[in-house]
């Protein structure tokens, strides 16, 4: 049974339930208003112009392991600024404005800043979970996604659930769209059912803060993924064991969006001490509403 907010209007018709449980994924256009969309490109450009480049940290999905860092570890409490490959020349200094330096923003933006805190936990992002049938919606990380111009990196095929594990596996990620995704500034590309499938590895966190991933790479037949090209405001949901990537943005346009993962948090649900995403004792996950 749906659950149900009465002050909020229902999302998700039982055909869009349908469809996303058979496919792994859906779509739902003019989630975010044009306001909330402007407040989180505007937020972002003044995070990057306040970021000093002094010591970078880069983020890439294609040498995840050797470019995971304390930075990035420490940002599941916080809020860092991680670099595109390709904004740095090799003498480690910026090859691209500073404002199209930036690979993403993440991961605690949901709960630390006012602008993607609103609306991270609208009433309208309550009842999409609430729908989802969600009892104890935990939101555990966020990022700003900047997908920059002429080299806005590759995202791998990957699941989502294999970086944010729960015992039983709970995870849902959220996508919206800042800007315009194509195929040519590198829109998401989904494979249909997938989720059924299971999750293929795990990225796991070593007792010395060292990362892997177990399990081998997963082995994808990319012409069998469709493309989700969609107007800013669109927000995609997707199964945590939904298998998705994006290709690099070669073309002159960025693709901004913002994405934050959610599980269950009930007592009945584990998260994993392993994960390689863990928050600092006195800065708790936080629901989006209890049962």
């Amino acid at each position: 049974m749906v659950q149900h907010d009465s002050e909020q209007p229902r999302l998700l018709s039982d055909e869009q339930l349908a469809a996303f449980h058979d496919k792994g994924y859906l779509v739902l256009p003019d989630f975010a208003t044009s306001e909330q969309v402007e407040a989180m490109k505007a937020r972002a450009l003044e995070l990057i112009e306040q970021f000093e480049v002094d010591k970078p940290s880069i983020f890439s999905t294609v040498n995840q392991q050797s470019t995971t860092d304390n930075q990035f570890l420490d940002s599941a409490s916080g809020i860092s600024i991680f670099l595109e490959e390709k904004a740095l020349g090799p003498d480690g200094k910026l090859q691209v404005p500073k404002s199209q330096a930036a690979n993403k923003i993440g991961h605690a933006l949901h709960d630390l800043d006012p602008a993607y805190r609103e609306f991270s936990r609208s009433p309208k992002m309550a009842q999409l979970f609430r729908e989802l049938n969600y009892r104890r919606p935990l939101p555990v990380q966020s990022m700003h996604i900047c997908k920059q111009p002429n080299i806005g990196g590759e995202v791998v095929p990957h699941q989502d659930s294999a970086f944010l594990w729960t015992d039983p596996p709970t995870a849902t990620g959220i996508w919206v769209a800042l800007e315009n995704a194509t195929k040519e500034n590198g829109c998401l590309f989904t494979l249909p059912g997938s989720q059924k499938g299971g999750v293929q590895r795990r990225f796991k966190r070593r007792a010395d803060d060292t990362v892997f991933f177990e399990g081998p790479a997963l082995d994808c037949d990319l012409k069998q993924f469709v493309p989700l090209e969609c107007k800013a405001g669109a927000l995609v949901v997707l199964h945590g064991a939904n298998v998705h990537f994006s290709h690099e943005n070669t073309s002159p346009q960025s693709r901004h969006a913002y994405s934050m993962h959610v599980v269950e948090g009930t007592p009945a649900t584990t998260w994993a001490a392993d994960n390689w995403l863990q928050r600092v004792p006195e800065f708790p996950f936080e629901p989006l509403y209890e049962p």
